[in-house]
């Protein structure tokens, strides 16, 4: 048990640093954060979401996205078009500027997903999501106080 426990918490660690590093170095060219990377990644593949859209896709609380599209749209990578009275339900738009980047972004996305995969099949790729998906959906009814 000690021997899983160590393979998984340090496996998942080690990705995690990983992707970190990658995110960070690949944004310092743009001058952007790693916080900065899902809001174009999505945006761009979405064409226009809401602040409150990107905290669900994104997996992250309204601080962090208020945040990063607040930056974002100072910077001209987005437009937030506010009809609404919370700015957090309006929709948000890449400007053309920020298309340019989320499309280069997408790219290397793209590319380091293929390096990451090479040696996975699908099948094993599709079964290996599935397995973080349920092993996501665990520890967080365990968080949660919900473990059955």
């Amino acid at each position: 048990m000690e021997k899983r426990f160590q393979q998984f918490t340090v496996l998942i660690t080690k990705i995690n640093r990983n992707i970190k590093k990658i995110k960070t170095e690949e944004m310092d060219k743009y001058n952007l954060k790693s916080p900065h990377v899902s809001c174009l990644y999505y945006l761009f593949l979405e064409k226009e979401l809401t602040a409150r859209d990107l905290c669900l896709i994104c997996d992250e609380d309204k601080a962090s996205i208020s945040r990063s599209l607040e930056y974002l749209e100072k910077n001209e990578y987005v437009i937030c078009e506010t009809n609404e009275k919370k700015k957090y339900k309006s929709l948000i738009t890449l400007t053309k500027k920020g298309e340019g980047i989320a499309r280069e972004i997408v790219s290397k996305i793209d590319n380091y997903l293929e390096i990451a995969s090479k040696g996975i099949s699908e099948e094993e790729r599709v079964n290996l999501y599935r397995c973080l998906n349920i092993i996501s959906s665990n520890l967080e009814k365990c968080v949660k106080g919900k473990n059955d």
